[in-house]
């Protein structure tokens, strides 16, 4: 299939790799230049505009930091939306459900399709994609997906799939702040950090997904690909969701407090484990 991937962040990047080693044709495009080296380097033509990226393609993807990012490249003036001409367009960035909802009313064959899983286990295939659409249209992208991964979950709807990554990725940034107050709360009593790898690091307790960023969160070692400011602008739409509904969050609206103040620390393009480094002092 030819295929465009717009937005060439980490993960953009590695949806891009793994679709050209699945033998699809694929342009990319980014916002700022000097992002898609590797890409063109693994067989993918570069495009200089979000027009020439998805002329004559059968598929566009984006892969864009936020709401206000996707809004402009498929809605703005310009915008893809009104130049796909019987294109399929899926969007795999984590986004808000009601842009998710406005995107489905504007194009005909519109799949809310986020990721769940890091930029290794999307090139390694290993990656769990949402699909949100009627079945037609996600039928329709099948063959893309294919190339993508082999785990896969449907929706009846493009929100819903929005939501669904929302609900799974608050577990994890509320999880990193408590795993990063357990430590603190151990340092306090006098334990080493010998002692409390000892007591917590094969815990059952700590899930497999915060046990990655173990000793990165205890102040070792660097897990870079979810940045601080990524995850408290989804904490702040799982708030904003639940809210919507009649709802509260107060522990995760704690966390996404936690995730602003490592912001105003400078520490808006680390890791989300650099949590860790507002109780450290």
């Amino acid at each position: 299939m030819q295929v465009s991937v717009l937005g060439m962040g980490r993960m953009g990047k590695a949806v891009a790799l793994r679709l050209l080693d699945g033998g699809h044709r694929v342009t990319v495009w980014n916002r700022s230049p000097g992002k898609a080296g590797e890409a063109v380097a693994h067989g993918a033509t570069e495009a200089g505009s979000v027009p020439e990226a998805i002329n004559g393609a059968e598929v566009v993807i984006t892969s864009l930091a936020n709401d206000a990012a996707v809004q402009s490249v498929a809605l703005g003036e310009g915008g893809l939306a009104a130049r796909l001409e019987g294109a399929l367009f899926a969007d795999a960035s984590t986004i808000s459900p009601a842009l998710s909802a406005e995107l489905a009313g504007a194009v005909e064959a519109f799949v809310a399709m986020p990721i769940l899983g890091n930029p290794e286990a999307v090139r390694t295939g290993k990656a769990l994609y949402l699909l949100g659409g009627p079945p037609a249209v996600l039928d329709r992208i099948g063959p893309a997906v294919a190339s993508l991964t082999s785990a896969t979950r449907r929706y009846r709807t493009a929100p819903m799939a929005s939501s669904a990554k929302l609900a799974s990725n608050l577990l994890l940034l509320d999880a990193v702040v408590a795993l990063a107050e357990a430590f603190t709360v151990a340092r306090a009593g006098g334990l080493s950090e010998g002692e409390i790898r000892e007591l917590l690091g094969e815990s059952a307790l700590v899930p497999p997904a915060v046990r990655n960023r173990f000793e990165a969160i205890l102040g070792h070692g660097d897990a870079s690909w979810w940045t601080v400011a990524l995850g408290g602008k989804d904490a702040r739409l799982a708030v904003e969701l639940a809210r919507s509904a009649g709802s509260e969050l107060p522990l995760t609206q704690a966390a996404y407090q936690r995730y602003q103040d490592a912001v105003a620390a400078g520490l808006s393009e680390a890791d989300i484990s650099a949590i860790g480094d507002l109780y450290r002092g």
